[in-house]
C-alpha cells in the first residue's frame, strides 16, 4: 500500500473535484430546475442553500478560493444536518441512518477537510 502514497495529492484533487461537481449539481437542481420539478421560493432558506451549493460547489470543483468556499459549504451542510435531519432530537433520531442525514453529515466533514487542505493540485488557487 506504500506505493499509493505518491498518488495522495491526485486522489485528494479527484475527491475535491467530484465532491464539488456533485454539490453544484444539487444546487443546479434547486436554483435552475435541472432534472427536478422542485424549486424553492426565491430568497427562502432552501433557496440560499441551493445558491451556496451551486456557486460553492463550482468554486470547490475548480479550486478557486477553495478554502473559503469549502468552509461555507461545510457550514451549510452542518446547518442542514442539524436543522432538517437531527432536529435536536434524542434517541434513535440522533443517528444519521435513522434521520436520513448521512449525505449532509458526510458533505459537512468532507468540505471541512477540503477547507483545511485547500486546492492542492489541479486548481485555480495559486497554492497548487
Amino acid at each position: 500500500m506504500k506505493q499509493l502514497e505518491k498518488y495522495a495529492d491526485h486522489a485528494y484533487a479527484l475527491l475535491r473535484i467530484v465532491t464539488g461537481f456533485i454539490f453544484l449539481f444539487h444546487g443546479a437542481q434547486k436554483i435552475l430546475g435541472v432534472l427536478s420539478q422542485f424549486q424553492p421560493p426565491a430568497w427562502s432558506q432552501l433557496w440560499f442553500g441551493g445558491l451556496i451549493e451551486l456557486v460553492g460547489g463550482l468554486m470547490v470543483m475548480l479550486g478557486f478560493q477553495t478554502r473559503a468556499a469549502a468552509f461555507l459549504c461545510s457550514g451549510t451542510m452542518a446547518v442542514a444536518y442539524i436543522q432538517y435531519h437531527w432536529k435536536f432530537q434524542i434517541g434513535a433520531q440522533l443517528f444519521p441512518a435513522v434521520n436520513k442525514g448521512e449525505l449532509a453529515l458526510l458533505y459537512s466533514f468532507v468540505f471541512l477537510l477540503i477547507a483545511c487542505r485547500g486546492g492542492v493540485k489541479w486548481c485555480l488557487d495559486k497554492t497548487s
